[in-house]
């Protein structure tokens, strides 16, 4: 616990800090505030994964009195994220780097963590599958595509304050739990530094938005869940291959079901942006009869009040994986139900057929009528 509470201490110095210095550095704020995808009304700086990987390096870097073998192989876990956080921290400063590059660079960084800490997708309890994953190129390029996907699925849902870093700490806490029924000291410690780490940024974050995580940080979380996910798989043959597939798949689903919109429903590049992600559906569709206004105040509680709905949904999954995450079968039903809801809910609300449990009590501001 030593750990968890040094990297909320780290990053939640370090986020402060970069709110209040941030007016005088305007590359560092997302000053956008018409995009598709765009649903805050300020300037806001958008480099929080700063804050969150300062704190887990502290973090590591204190263990090392402690622990220093567990520390070198933390350190080389981070080490490896660099390539991929770098690269997201570059587009939050310019807004210029490209689709491909970024995906270049997921992949590279998965690539890292199959060499350096030998991070490979070893099986996914198919049989047939099991046999060519056996093979270390074939386990070790499948890994690469894994960690790469969810680094940009992570990405894809952070629309609202708090969604993607509180969903993420979420899964987190589920991988620090199972590591520790299973003995695991590697991702243990590594779920527990970025619980603290999110911890802090958190606080600045939700539900007031005075700093965004970026891409530099949505990069880095869905990395560490990623090399998290295959190395506790890849060291402990008990945990089943399934438990990693359902406690990810909100955001992996979400991506797969917005290639395919955007591909064949819309005719449109995957790699577009588009403003009807089941988030976005949600604060437009459901949370808009919570508050009825446009000025800045209610807009801000709006967008505080879309993010607790996407948090019951990957709870869905998480709290399953969590309970069963040795049971293959049991696994594998769960994940077919969050598909079902996810596909249910998604074209109830499409279809203005909400379900009226869902909406929330319209919410009126005397000062506005």
């Amino acid at each position: 616990m030593l750990n968890l509470t040094i990297s909320f201490i780290v990053s939640f110095l370090a986020t402060l800090f970069i709110v209040r210095v941030s007016h005088r550095h305007s590359a560092a704020a997302d000053r956008d505030l018409s995009g598709v995808q765009k649903f805050h009304v300020r300037p806001v700086p958008r480099i929080g994964g700063v804050g969150i990987l300062l704190g887990c390096c502290l973090a590591v870097g204190m263990l090392t009195a402690r622990d220093l073998p567990l520390a070198k192989h933390l350190a080389l876990l981070l080490a490896c994220s660099a390539v991929v956080f770098g690269i997201g921290l570059a587009e939050d400063f310019t807004q210029r780097i490209s689709p491909t590059v970024r995906l270049l660079c997921a992949l590279a960084g998965g690539a890292l963590g199959a060499v350096v800490l030998d991070a490979s997708l070893v099986r996914v309890d198919v049989p047939l599958v099991d046999a060519w994953l056996a093979l270390p190129l074939a386990g070790g390029l499948a890994a690469v595509v894994c960690v790469a996907a969810l680094v940009n699925a992570v990405n894809i849902i952070d629309g609202f304050n708090g969604l993607a870093a509180a969903a993420a700490m979420a899964m987190f806490a589920s991988l620090g739990y199972v590591a520790f029924k299973v003995g695991d000291p590697l991702v243990l410690g590594g779920a527990l530094i970025m619980i603290g780490a999110i911890l802090g940024f958190l606080v600045w974050n939700y539900p007031y938005g005075f700093i965004f995580l970026g891409d530099g940080g949505a990069y880095f979380l869905g990395f560490m869940l990623a090399e998290l996910g295959i190395l506790l798989v890849a060291r402990n043959p008990q945990v089943s291959a399934w438990y990693p597939a359902l406690l990810f798949i909100y955001p992996i689903f979400e991506t797969l079901f917005s290639i395919y919109r955007k591909k064949y429903l819309r005719g449109m590049s995957p790699s577009l942006p588009d403003g009807i992600h089941l988030h976005m559906l949600i604060y437009k569709r459901v949370i808009r009869w919570a508050v009825g206004s446009r000025n800045a105040r209610l807009l801000l509680r709006r967008n505080a009040s879309t993010s607790p709905y996407l948090w019951a949904l990957s709870l869905l999954a998480i709290v399953p994986a969590t309970a069963f995450w040795h049971q293959k079968f049991v696994l594998v039903g769960f994940l077919a139900v969050f598909v079902a809801v996810y596909l249910w809910l998604y074209t109830a609300i499409v279809r203005f057929r909400t379900p009226r449990w869902l909406v929330l009590r319209k919410y009126t501001d005397n000062r506005n009528r």
